[in-house]
């Protein structure tokens, strides 16, 4: 429990940031500041030893964010409200917060906890889009129960220090329980920070005013590319709808960003000058996400995999909208670096999936599972003992042994860091020595499919082919390089 004193502290010291950054000379010199200390700790400290080139992708994406947040604070183009709610949940916590929980965790477990847990409370939606990852519709009335969400919430913080969450669907703004729905939870875990991924067509001005009141949560809102291929995928009129989200987000001051899911079909679009001026600087959108499109869910197919030809060129193309334009736009798959790799199955730094069943998942995107959350608590357990189960385990002795616990000069590919998508065969393995169920219907007929096995795993060795040369010139070579040099010094 936080002491009163400690409040007041916090307090003030809230107080202080708001005059700094709501003044544009003083914010521009604590910019300045933020920039040098990023890159003198990211790069030149370095203290978990990663390849130099992945501190430097870390750094730009990390200006990237600054600058954002300094266009929102110079446009004037956030609520007050939300202004402080970030300080507090952010900035506040970065100085004040007492690091017991964490700290007791580590002693306990020997490795840090997850930063945050993916929830996704509802598997209803108002829309029936084309290859959804979780086969939504307006049909489903899977739910997450009141009690068991706020206990999610509630055990985050107080047996990891974790005060992020993210939230996913289904559509999250259909979820209800107990006479209260998101942004209600939402308020009343005004100690966290929430991202909520919605297609945003149920954002209107009350909608968007009561996230303002909250402060504390930020839409992503999904789109397709232009009005064309939003419609296609998402139905017809659900372009417009989603501008005037973005119009209603405006005017009530609350940041959002973009989601979007890039196929063999769209790659390029989603990466162009014209996609990116258009969301960010014509639509004001903070942030950006790529999904890149997974066989799994609704009608999965192999078909719409970005090519391993894309792919690279991708990873070359969001490298300079990040470094060249400082567009804060990240990709799951193509930014492994940001992340040093995979972060499912609660890895330290990463997190864990909790579906509308209450089954625990490694990620979104990870379809399998061998334990339930409402079980686990019906059972005397807690997130714990989800995130101590072999199957979790199982994912995180790979990624170590992948490279995340590697020194520099041995990390492998992070350019191709998924467990599931980029390295089936290994995934496959431990779905299948845990006896892991799978999520849905159609994680069920993947596993019993000889063709999307073969094709998963020449798919990600493709990939992995393709973007080799620029993972040994760029990230490992030089590491490489340096030890050997150590070593010759060490024996001369």
């Amino acid at each position: 429990m936080i002491s009163k004193n400690s409040l007041i502290k916090e307090s003030v010291l809230i107080k202080v940031i708001d005059s700094l950054v709501t003044s544009n000379t003083l914010r521009k010199i604590a910019l300045k500041m933020a920039k040098e200390k990023a890159y003198a700790i990211l790069v030149e400290e370095n203290a978990d030893g990663r390849p130099r080139r992945v501190q430097e992708d870390k750094y730009h994406i990390i200006l990237a964010l600054l600058n954002s947040l300094d266009r929102l604070l110079t446009e004037k183009t956030i609520a007050p409200s939300v202004r402080k709610a970030l300080l507090k949940n952010m900035a506040g916590r970065v100085f004040l917060e007492k690091k017991s929980n964490k700290e007791a965790f580590i002693e306990e477990h020997g490795f840090e906890p997850p930063l945050f847990v993916l929830v996704s409370p509802t598997k209803r939606c108002n829309l029936h889009c084309v290859g959804c990852y979780a086969s939504s519709s307006s049909a489903n009335a899977e739910k997450l129960d009141y009690a068991i969400f706020d206990r999610i919430l509630t055990e985050k913080a107080e047996l990891w220090g974790s005060y992020f969450t993210v939230i996913s669907g289904g559509e999250p703004l259909l979820w209800k329980s107990e006479g209260k729905d998101l942004i209600d939870i939402v308020g009343q875990h005004n100690d966290q920070y929430f991202m909520m991924y919605t297609n945003g067509t149920l954002i209107d001005e009350k909608m968007a005013q009561r996230m303002a009141e909250v402060g504390n949560i930020t839409p992503a809102i999904s789109v397709e590319g232009f009005e064309k291929e939003t419609d296609a995928r998402r139905g017809k009129g659900t372009f417009k709808r989603i501008l005037k989200a973005f119009e209603n987000l405006r005017n009530a001051g609350v940041p959002f960003g973009i989601s979007a899911t890039p196929t063999r079909l769209n790659a390029e679009l989603l990466v162009s000058d014209e996609f990116i001026d258009f969301y960010y600087n014509q639509q004001g959108a903070v942030y950006g996400w790529l999904f890149q499109y997974m066989p799994i869910g609704r009608s999965y197919t192999l078909d719409l995999l970005v090519t391993p030809e894309q792919r690279k060129w991708m990873f070359e193309r969001e490298h300079h909208l990040v470094w060249d334009r400082g567009i804060f736009i990240a990709d799951f798959w193509n930014s492994g670096t940001l992340s040093n790799g995979c972060i499912a199955g609660g890895r330290s730094g990463g997190y864990f999936y909790i579906d509308w069943n209450g089954n625990c998942l490694p990620c979104a995107f990870y379809p399998y599972y061998t334990h339930n959350i409402i079980e686990v608590y019906q059972n005397g357990g807690n997130l714990n003992t989800v995130l101590m189960c072999p199957f979790f385990q199982g994912i995180r002795k790979w990624q170590e042994s992948y490279g995340y616990k590697k020194p520099a000069h041995e990390v492998d590919n992070e350019i191709v860091p998924c467990a599931i998508k980029d390295h089936y065969r290994e995934a496959r393995k431990n779905i299948e020595y845990h006896h892991a169920k799978p999520g849905d219907q159609e994680a069920a007929q993947a596993l019993k499919d000889p063709e999307y096995y073969k094709g998963l795993v020449a798919y990600g060795e493709a990939v992995y082919e393709i973007t080799r040369p620029i993972w040994e010139k760029e990230y490992v070579g030089p590491e490489r390089e340096r030890a050997q040099k150590l070593q010759q010094q060490v024996a001369a």
